[in-house]
C-alpha cells in the first residue's frame, strides 16, 4: 500500500476556474482569490486535503497559462528537436526566458514536473482554439498524467472539445461544476483520476474520507434545523386575558427571527461559507430577508392556514378565532396578531385564572421547517466558487401545519426545552437532546 501524499498540480489557461476547483474541493470559500480578470494567481500555492489523520493529497494552484505558443517557439528555436520533452523543458527552464518572459509558464512546468499529475482545467464555453492545443503539447512533455477537467458545463460536456482531447490520447476526463456543486460529480472525479494512477488506495480512502464527511454534515445540519424549531415550538409567554398582546407578540418575533439567524450562520460556517456580513449582528442571506411572518411567504410556501382561520384580513395568518377569546375582540387580533405567533389557552386553569398563553402557531413552524430546509439544500448544492447571491427554489414545506411532527406538538408544552425561556441555551439543548435526535431523522438526516 501506498502511503505517500498524492500530490496534484491544478492548471490550465488563465481564468478558466483553476483556484474555484481547488475552493470547491478543499470546501473553503476563502482559498485564493477568485475575480473575472486573467492572471489573478501569480504564485503557486498549496493545499492539503486529510482524512482525519493523514493528508491524502497537496493540491497546487498555480498561475494561468498566458503564452503557451510562445513558449513553443523558443523550444522549437533552442532545443534539439530529437530530444526527450523533459530534457528540452529542463533547457528552456534553465534559461533566461524562463525567469523573464515565461515566468508563469516556467512556474507552471516546474510544478508539474515535481507532481504526480495534472488536473487540466477547461473552461466548457469555450471554443477549442490553437493556444489550448499549445499548452496541452507543453504539458503532455512533462510525461505526467494529465486529466482534463471540464468547469462551467451546463450540465453537458462540448463534442468539440472531448474530440480534440482524443486525438491526443486524452481519454479520461470528467465534468466538474465549482459554482452548481453535486457531491456524486465530485466522487467521479475522483474515481476517473483514480484509473490514471498505478495504485488506488489513496484515491480510495480519499472517496471514503469525502462520504463519511458528507454524511456527518448533513447529520449535524439536520440536528441543527431540529434544535433551533424545538425551541421555538417550546417558546412561550403569558399574558393576562384582557391586556394587549401586541407588545408581546412583537418581542416573541424578534426573539424567533434572532433564533432564526443564529441558525442560519451555523448552518454556513458548518460548511464552510464565509460572509463577511456574518460579522454584523443584523446579518442574513438576501434569499431570507423576507420576514417569516409575513403572510406573502405562507402562500409563496403554499402553507394553509387551519380551518378555523378568519378571512379577509387574516388569511394566511393562521389565526383560529376560536382561541383568542371573546375578550380579545377581533379587532385586536387583526391589529396585534399579524402573522406567526398565537394566543391559546394552555389548561383549563388558565381559563379559570384569566391568563393567556402566546406561543408560535403550526403555520409558521412550519414555514420555519421549510425555510431551514431550504437554505440546506443550497448549501449542498453551491460550489464554493459560487460568488452570486443564496437564492430559494424549493417552496416546498415538509408537512402540514395540521400534521406538525410529535416532537414539536411536545415541545409546545415544554417551556423549559425553549432558550428564549430559560435564557440557559445549553440547559434547554440537554432537555430537549432526544427529542431533537428524533426530528432530526425525520428531516431527512
Amino acid at each position: 500500500m501506498n502511503n505517500q501524499p498524492l500530490s496534484l498540480a491544478v492548471v490550465g489557461h488563465t481564468n478558466t476556474g483553476k483556484t474555484s476547483l481547488l475552493r470547491t474541493l478543499l470546501r473553503d470559500s476563502g482559498f485564493g482569490e477568485v475575480k473575472n480578470a486573467p492572471s489573478t494567481t501569480r504564485h503557486v500555492e498549496e493545499a492539503a486535503i486529510t482524512d482525519g489523520t493523514d493528508t491524502l493529497l497537496y493540491l497546487y494552484d498555480t498561475p494561468g497559462l498566458e503564452d503557451a505558443g510562445g513558449v513553443l517557439d523558443w523550444l522549437e528555436t533552442n532545443t534539439d528537436t530529437r530530444a526527450d520533452g523533459i530534457e528540452r523543458l529542463q533547457k528552456f527552464l534553465d534559461s533566461h526566458g524562463a525567469h523573464h518572459d515565461f515566468n508563469q509558464e516556467a512556474k507552471v512546468l516546474r510544478q508539474l514536473l515535481q507532481s504526480d499529475m495534472a488536473l487540466y482545467v477547461i473552461d466548457a464555453r469555450e471554443p477549442v482554439l490553437d493556444k489550448y492545443r499549445d499548452e496541452l503539447t507543453i504539458l503532455s512533455w512533462c510525461a505526467k498524467p494529465v486529466m482534463p477537467v471540464f468547469n462551467f458545463t451546463g450540465g453537458q460536456l462540448p463534442e468539440a472539445w472531448t474530440t480534440m482531447l482524443a486525438r491526443r490520447n486524452l481519454h479520461v476526463f470528467a465534468g466538474f461544476d465549482t459554482v452548481a456543486f453535486d457531491f456524486e460529480g465530485e466522487l467521479n472525479l475522483w474515481n476517473k483520476l483514480a484509473t490514471m494512477l498505478p495504485q488506488h488506495d489513496i484515491i480510495d480512502r480519499l472517496t471514503a474520507s469525502r462520504r463519511r464527511e458528507w454524511t456527518r454534515l448533513n447529520k449535524e445540519a439536520r440536528h441543527e434545523i431540529a434544535g433551533f424549531l424545538l425551541d421555538v415550538a417550546a417558546f412561550t409567554q403569558e399574558i393576562d386575558e384582557n391586556d394587549d398582546p401586541a407588545p408581546v407578540l412583537q418581542t416573541m418575533q424578534a426573539e424567533i427571527r434572532q433564533l432564526e439567524r443564529q441558525m442560519q450562520q451555523r448552518l454556513f460556517a458548518l460548511y464552510r461559507f464565509y460572509h463577511s456580513e456574518i460579522d454584523g449582528g443584523d446579518w442574513v442571506p438576501k434569499a431570507f430577508h423576507q420576514d417569516p411572518f409575513d403572510s406573502e411567504l405562507l402562500k409563496q410556501y403554499g402553507i394553509r392556514t387551519g380551518t378555523g382561520a378568519a378571512t379577509g384580513a387574516l388569511i394566511g395568518l393562521g389565526l383560529d378565532i376560536a382561541t383568542l377569546g371573546g375578550s380579545l375582540g377581533l379587532g385586536t387580533a387583526i391589529g396585534g396578531f399579524l402573522g406567526g405567533i398565537l394566543p391559546n389557552t394552555r389548561t383549563i386553569s388558565d381559563k379559570l385564572t384569566g391568563r393567556q398563553t402566546l406561543h408560535t402557531d403550526p403555520e409558521t413552524l412550519t414555514l420555519l421547517a421549510a425555510r431551514a430546509l431550504d437554505l440546506l439544500h443550497i448549501l449542498q448544492t453551491r460550489g464554493h466558487a459560487a460568488q452570486s447571491q443564496v437564492e430559494l427554489h424549493s417552496r416546498k414545506a415538509p408537512w402540514t401545519p395540521d400534521k406538525l411532527p410529535s416532537e414539536l406538538n411536545k415541545a409546545r408544552s415544554r417551556w423549559k426545552w425553549s432558550s428564549l425561556n430559560t435564557h440557559l441555551p445549553e440547559t434547554s439543548r440537554a432537555e430537549r437532546e432526544e427529542y431533537t435526535e428524533s426530528l432530526s431523522r425525520k428531516l431527512g438526516g
